[in-house]
């Protein structure tokens, strides 16, 4: 009877895996990872519509001492799940029963939490967002059989003094949830492993989710990292703290199975309800916890324990919408749950086994991005994807010239010049625009290079040509062009295509635009104007600031009338729309260049980059935020602020703040300014802020900024006349918008 139901379930697992349409995909990028040692194994598990859909392990759960094959039910040291796992659920329960408020001081419950005197708030602790540190500094002393290092542990974090204060920045932080976890044990009467069993584990029939596991089960526990004694952990916490505390903590110690995190998952998507029917937890409380929690105003995302949208979120992949939520382990495990299409991935691997290696973020988004176009999300396709999807027949049998940089990737993240080898193409040659291949380079005069990975020769079109020459040329029997743009004017990638397409128009050779989405949408169009006496490689083309077109759209608009004429080809996109941000597209966002790093400093650059040819003047180049705010030695960043929340420019609010560049202007310097915030993106103009700044800045400082030293970023006379005179500068950004439009209207492709 045993086997047959063994054999019942490997049968099972086995359909699962066959009858998943993302089935080869997830193959394909595990073994992938698996081959380059980024892990040793996984179990990858994804329910949807209340039904477990694909379950499948991959690779070895031990390497050393010696090899054992990964199977479905390993057991996993999920690492930070706990937080949510475990001492979330608790709060859950104790917050159901009215024992605890979010919003009280911490003291109410942990009355010698900072000498009894805090503005920290529970909320604080659950959101990271409280001000201390990530965690606690550990001493080996601690441990022992008599258990006396957890009262050490959470002495320590009582008395932690926070870094900053509260609700003013988020820092990722164990001690948060230590004291959480204390919380839920002073609270329940329970120390956090019994009280979880009772009111979690139990009810779910999480038979293998456990602190402190059996040695029963070791056989079955995929083991974590060799300590410098020699010691492979295994069935022992690998968090050195949680270990230092008898392996039962608020924020590490649980050990499980993807099956178990698997019915965790359902009942949170079904609202509390175990898939007996049990009431667990209240719907309100689920959606309570698992809703944006964080201090207003913060683009950081977080739950009451989960995470929404935050550094750590790219577990989440590129279509599950902002809204799903989850958590990831630093042994390489991790959850994403999505509401809106009841559908949840589990992916478990001990990427720290034997030694650590580098976070595996990147193949967890892929596993989720797979999953989630397996059960419907298919979201936007750039021309890279459509031709990937019949392996590029157009190009078999000709030598390709591929002009691209580290945006040039596919839906899951792979480089367009692997996908194409790998389809059998001949890519002859490759050129890359400013900033270079690789996208890091934030200097002038880039010289040639070969492609490590290929050993494919890349010609430089930043360096002592901006366009192909006939030598780099010769051989070629077709150029292709495949970059992301952000849909300003002045972004030199835009220049880099046009000079690209009238050099390919002289040799008459074929040129192919891979589209890709405006990240900024395609329905925003805002003045300045270029004016034809300014262009340059900064605007090799007369058009509006912030135009509203992709890179296909506008490589048919600057083709148009030319002598000679490009052989011209846009490879369109499937399933974008004009209104459409980056954001919602379930596309990977690459950093388009050293200092445009999200989507927020994408839209603002249009504004704030018209002046940063000023060499008195920072942009923010050298901190954090490039492109979020602006400085100078000159600036008071009060009087800034407040007289341009005094415009109320739609969609920003604007608040002082000082930095210290550690490069370009004022490196090394701190310097005054103010900072940037988008509050409603859709009513937002870049063009209105920017030139709100220049006026501001002429006003309260007058000739600090030399206007006519950025009259090609400008890009128009009469703007600039006007900021000097301290006129209004409306009618002349506006000029000539409409005859835009009007010629816009004919190369659109995307309605």
């Amino acid at each position: 009877m045993i086997k047959r139901l063994l054999l019942a379930a490997v049968c099972s697992t086995a359909a699962l895996a066959q009858n998943f349409p993302g089935a080869a995909d997830l193959d394909a990028v595990i073994n992938q990872a698996i081959r380059e040692d980024k892990i040793p194994g996984a179990v990858v598990l994804v329910g949807h519509n209340g039904q477990v859909v694909y379950r499948k392990a991959y690779g070895n759960r031990s390497l050393l001492p010696v090899k054992e094959p990964m199977t479905a039910d390993t057991i996993f040291d999920i690492a930070s799940l706990t937080k949510i796992v475990a001492t979330t659920s608790g709060m859950m329960k104790l917050v159901e029963q009215g024992r605890v408020r979010i919003d009280d001081p911490v003291t109410k419950y942990l009355p010698d939490f900072q000498g009894g005197a805090s503005p920290i708030t529970v909320r604080d602790l659950m959101t990271h967002f409280s001000g201390l540190r990530p965690d606690l500094d550990i001493d080996p002393a601690w441990g022992g059989k008599d258990g006396s290092g957890y009262e050490t542990g959470i002495r320590k974090a009582l008395a932690d003094k926070p870094a900053g204060p509260p609700e003013t920045k988020f820092v990722y932080s164990d001690i948060n949830f230590i004291l959480a976890g204390e919380i839920v044990h002073r609270l329940s009467g329970l120390p956090e492993n019994e009280y979880v069993k009772k009111i979690l584990f139990d009810p779910l029939v999480m038979k293998d989710t456990t602190y402190l596991p059996s040695p029963a089960l070791k056989t079955r526990i995929a083991p974590t990292e060799m300590q410098k004694d020699g010691v492979i952990l295994r069935g022992v916490v690998h968090d050195p703290t949680a270990r230092y505390m008898g392996g039962v903590a608020g924020h590490a110690g649980v050990f499980s199975t993807a099956d178990d995190l698997g019915k965790f998952c359902q009942m949170i998507l079904d609202g509390g309800r175990s898939l007996s029917g049990d009431a667990l937890f209240s719907p309100a409380t689920i959606a309570k916890f698992t809703t944006a929690a964080t201090p207003p105003n913060q683009p950081i995302l977080r739950g009451l324990g989960w995470d929404i949208q935050s550094p750590y979120s790219g577990v989440r992949g590129t279509l599950f919408p902002v809204g799903s939520f989850g958590h990831t382990g630093f042994t390489g495990t991790s959850i994403w749950l999505d509401p809106s299409s009841k559908t949840y991935v589990v992916l478990l691997t001990n990427s720290v086994h034997p030694h650590q290696r580098k976070a595996i973020t990147p193949l967890r988004g892929q596993v989720a991005t797979i999953a989630a176009e397996s059960v419907g999300y298919h979201g936007t396709r750039t021309g890279l994807d459509v031709l990937e999807q019949n392996d590029f027949k157009i190009f078999q049998g000709k030598r390709i010239g591929l002009i691209t940089n580290q945006t040039g990737v596919d839906r899951l993240g792979r480089r367009n010049v692997d996908m194409m080898r790998a389809a059998g193409v001949e890519v002859a040659s490759l050129f890359s625009p400013e900033h270079g291949l690789a996208g890091v380079e934030d200097r002038p005069n880039l010289g040639d290079a070969v492609d490590t990975a290929t050993g494919i020769k890349v010609w430089s079109l930043y360096g002592k040509t901006l366009r192909p020459t006939p030598e780099m040329l010769r051989g070629l029997d077709a150029l292709v062009f495949d970059i992301q743009d952000i849909g300003t004017r002045f972004y030199t990638y835009e220049s880099t295509m046009h000079y690209a397409m009238e050099e390919a128009a002289k040799a008459q050779l074929p040129f192919y635009v891979l589209d890709r989405p405006d990240p900024i949408t395609g329905i925003h169009v805002e003045g300045p104007m270029l004016n034809l006496d300014k262009l340059s490689f900064t605007g090799s083309f007369p058009l509006p600031l912030r135009h509203g077109m992709t890179m296909g759209e506008l490589a048919l608009l600057m083709n148009d009338g030319k002598v000679p004429k490009a052989d011209l080809h846009v490879i369109e996109m499937t399933g974008w729309h004009r209104e459409d941000w980056f954001d919602k597209t379930g596309l990977p966002w690459v950093d388009t260049s050293p200092n445009i790093r999200n989507l927020s400093e994408a839209l603002l650059y249009p504004g704030i980059a018209m002046l940063e040819y000023s060499t008195n003047f920072s942009v923010g180049r050298g901190t954090d935020a490039p492109f979020e705010q602006i400085g100078a030695d000159w600036i008071l960043g009060a009087d800034l602020a407040r007289q341009l929340n005094e415009l109320n420019i739609p969609g920003v609010r604007i608040s002082p703040v000082q930095f210290a560049p550690s490069s370009s202007n004022f490196s090394g310097k701190t310097v005054m300014g103010v900072r940037f915030a988008v509050t409603n993106r859709d009513v937002f103009s870049s063009s209105q802020l920017g030139l709100a700044i220049a006026a501001t800045l002429q006003t309260l400082y007058p000739k600090k900024i030399a206007l006519d030293v950025n009259r090609n970023l400008i890009g128009n006379g009469e703007v600039i006349r006007a900021l000097a005179a301290g006129a209004d500068v409306s009618p002349a950004a506006n000029a000539n918008l409409k005859d835009f439009l009007e010629l816009r209207r004919r190369f659109l492709l995307y309605h």
